[in-house]
């Protein structure tokens, strides 16, 4: 074993109190942050002693820790215990003192209580944290999940996504108000159908798009549950000619093997290249190659809307340009080799949305946009929340417009959205 792994090892056995503990496996991996930066992993797997021989090699056995320690900054990323049991000496807290927890967190992590994370949700063995700045939520948001026994015991901790610095943020004070974002809450009240698998129908119903407003007013931020670097296209493709011949799927390999030297001297995930333009204009020709073989009579219907890297792969996302009111639009994801920059496989959603096709139409639309929005006016809620600005290259401090009710557009009946 490399020294330097070796000193990590011996660490972590020190740092968490595996005495009673021998290691089984180690290996490295790595991952992309939102800031385009590269963490490299060190994941251990420790069987108890008590373990001399274990044949099922698809599941450790109860007890067995699997760590995951961040190389640079010797901070755990994860911290389980198969099936919940703990052998480890000391990791016991007091499961009536919440402050021993959050110390004890505030310690392993470097972040502060209020100012960088607060509580989200907390059941009776299980608490939730988020990130935040200075007691306001951010967007996309890290966070941080401790799980203890009846005895206290921790049995994992899970450090999820990345927390950052102040100098991440543009500190301002919140100064906005429903009032002034009125004209913008009405735009976003759109008419989708939604599924009902209960019923096997599409339902109409009016409901709030979220959106993000800029404190300074200059703009907003769309709500994107999943955010990346990406580079924005917007194309409308086009050719004039199929090619003869299906589309030939290749086989998708997003497993890698990292080496420790790769690990210690922090060689730049792939991920994380810039993509050039020579990229973007080979992509877009792979692209239309594969549409010309697998669509072959769609030239004109779809839209290229964006580049972005994952897994060792130029993903290429397209949308049709004609769309219905389904709350399910059909996409398609395109997954492009980086080192021959041609189109290797695809996803394409049109499967899942078949499954509604049985279902029965929608029902006449009696209730108008503008009723909706009256009917829903008072529930709208408006929240301070800090959202990455990929343009900045900072957090900034936006209002989230959002509404957790909607209006059925049959009967202008005001639902609340969890329970439908």
């Amino acid at each position: 074993m490399d020294a330097r792994v070796k000193e990590l090892v011996n660490f972590t056995k020190e740092k968490i109190g595996l005495e009673h503990y021998q290691l089984h496996t180690v290996n490295i991996y790595r991952e992309k942050n939102i800031l385009n930066g590269t963490d490299y992993m060190l994941s251990m797997e420790w069987y108890p002693n008590n373990i001399s021989e274990h044949t099922d090699e698809d599941c450790n056995p109860v007890g067995t820790a699997v760590i995951d320690l961040d190389i640079n900054s010797r901070r755990f990323r994860r911290i389980i215990f198969v099936g919940g049991t703990s052998l480890a000496v000391g990791l016991k807290f007091n499961t009536n003192d919440i402050n021993e927890i959050i110390h004890w967190i505030e310690k392993e992590t470097g972040l502060l209580y209020g100012k960088q994370f607060r509580i989200r949700k907390q059941e009776e063995l299980n608490i939730y944290f988020e990130e935040c700045f200075n007691g306001i939520p951010i967007s996309p948001s890290g966070s941080i999940h401790f799980e203890f026994d009846e005895n206290g015991r921790l049995t994992l901790f899970s450090v999820n996504g990345s927390f950052h610095s102040k100098e991440m943020f543009k500190e301002e004070l919140f100064s906005l108000s429903l009032k002034d974002l009125e004209q913008t809450a009405r735009n976003q009240v759109k008419l989708l159908e939604f599924p009902s698998s209960k019923k096997e129908k599409c339902i109409p119903m009016y409901g709030l798009e979220e959106i993000y407003v800029k404190n300074d007013k200059t703009g907003t931020i769309p709500f994107e549950p999943d955010v990346r670097p990406y580079i924005k296209i917007d194309k409308v493709l086009y050719w004039d000619a199929s090619i003869s011949g299906p589309f030939k799927r290749r086989e998708i390999n997003i497993s890698e093997t990292i080496t420790i030297e790769q690990a210690f001297s922090r060689e730049p995930h792939p991920d994380t290249f810039p993509i050039t333009k020579l990229d973007q204009d080979k992509s877009i020709e792979a692209v239309v190659n594969f549409l010309r073989k697998q669509y072959p009579d769609d030239s004109g219907k779809w839209k290229l809307t964006y580049f972005f890297r994952d897994n060792r792969y130029i993903n290429a996302e397209l949308k049709p340009l004609q769309h219905d009111l389904r709350v399910y639009q059909r996409k398609l994801m395109v997954l492009i080799d980086t080192n021959t920059l041609e189109a290797a496989n695809y996803i394409d959603n049109q499967s899942f949305l078949d499954m509604f096709d049985q279902y029965t139409a929608s029902e006449n639309i009696t209730i108008s946009k503008e009723t909706a929005f009256e009917k829903i006016r008072t529930k709208i809620e408006l929240k301070p929340v800090y959202v990455y600005d990929f343009e900045q290259k900072k957090y900034v401090l936006c209002g989230k417009l959002d509404c957790e009710y909607g209006v059925l557009a049959n009967n202008g009946d005001v639902i609340k959205l969890q329970d439908f």
